[in-house]
């Protein structure tokens, strides 16, 4: 039985990252721009993967576990962030928040 092909894996991460990227650059709520970056590094992470499978090499696995664990961090904390700013402000709008004061 034939695998898929390294290209289908490498359109697939490209389709991904590009809806990301619009999602990111087209929408103003700091949840759904966390959620875009999320698809970005998933495409990324589905790009290694893919390469690892092609190559036979496990570095590709091993660095989509570092990205995973990267990814989470960096929701935790962005969602922490967002949330005080929803606490001080009542609105999470990006383009009104320009600076953090504590």
């Amino acid at each position: 039985m034939p695998g898929v092909p390294l290209a289908d894996y490498l359109a697939v991460a490209s389709a991904l990252f590009a809806v990301g990227v619009i999602g990111f650059l087209l929408r103003r709520n700091p949840i759904t721009m966390l959620m875009a970056i999320e698809l970005m590094w998933n495409a990324g992470n589905l790009a290694f993967a893919a390469f690892a499978r092609t190559f036979v090499d496990f570095s590709g696995q091993i660095f989509v576990f570092i990205v995973v664990t990267v990814a989470a961090a960096e929701a935790a904390i962005a969602l922490a962030i967002v949330v005080m700013v929803f606490r001080r402000r009542r609105d999470v709008d990006v383009d009104e928040i320009s600076e953090l004061r504590g």
